[in-house]
């Protein structure tokens, strides 16, 4: 069977594997989506990712409802993009955005997600196995085999004095100087992170801080975003320029 005729087939995650066995069985949910959701049995064909760039396909061999069994027929390596990018980006007050920008970052293929906790962050609430369900659907959703990092809520200070991408940039709303990304950004430079505050901006001291460490301000346009939106405007301009 062409690589072609597989492209279609149902595609599911699996963490923890080891890729490298014949054989698999999968875990009680994914094997009752599988076999009791969409009522695929014996000899049927789906394919798997571990998130770390294998694409796997397989067959069912068992199709049991708790411990689907399958076999591998193909082994693929997914290169990563050459585009390393990472957004900080404030916690917010409203949940549902938050999850709306995780969701849409990760179908645009950014690499890692660091919530942020700066000196204006309302909320600190962060339900880390939550957002990375979403994350996984995802991946799923838009075909990847590389699930973004999600870190775990970060201060400010630490993010911005640890950070050591090939380019670093700040996004805020203060009147001091600052360029355009567009402008800026390096393709040949491969990995990226950008600052995306809270909902009432960056302080003057952070954004200091960032400079001092080598981030270069930057706007993402004439209005002024919110911050999941700013995200998103972020990653598109790294991902696309």
């Amino acid at each position: 069977m062409t690589e072609k005729k597989f492209v279609n087939l149902p595609f599911f995650y699996i963490s923890g594997y080891d890729v490298s066995q014949q054989d698999l069985v999968l875990d009680e949910n994914t094997s009752r989506h599988i076999v009791t959701v969409l009522r695929m049995g014996k000899g049927e064909r789906i394919r798997l990712t571990d998130g770390q760039g294998s694409l796997l396909t397989a067959e069912i061999i068992q199709d049991h409802k708790k411990h689907c069994s399958v076999t591998l027929l193909q082994r693929d390596f997914i290169e990563p993009a050459p585009e390393q990018i990472t957004i900080a980006l404030s916690l917010i007050k409203n949940t549902a955005r938050l999850e709306w920008f995780v969701e849409k970052a990760a179908e645009m293929g950014v690499a890692a997600i660091i919530p942020m906790i700066c000196e204006r962050t309302e909320k600190q609430h962060f339900r880390l196995e939550r957002m990375q369900g979403i994350l996984v659907s995802a991946m799923l959703q838009s075909q990847q085999c590389w699930l973004p990092v999600l870190h775990n809520p970060t201060a400010f200070e630490q993010i911005v004095q640890t950070a050591s991408q090939q380019q670093k940039f700040i996004a805020h709303c203060l009147p001091d100087e600052k360029r355009n990304l567009q402008d800026l950004i390096n393709e040949a430079l491969q990995t990226k992170i950008i600052l995306i505050g809270p909902e009432g901006d960056f302080t003057k001291e952070e954004v200091d801080l960032a400079v001092r460490h080598h981030f270069s301000p930057v706007a993402l346009g004439t209005t002024r975003l919110r911050t999941e939106t700013a995200g998103l405007v972020a990653a598109s301009l790294l991902r696309h320029v």
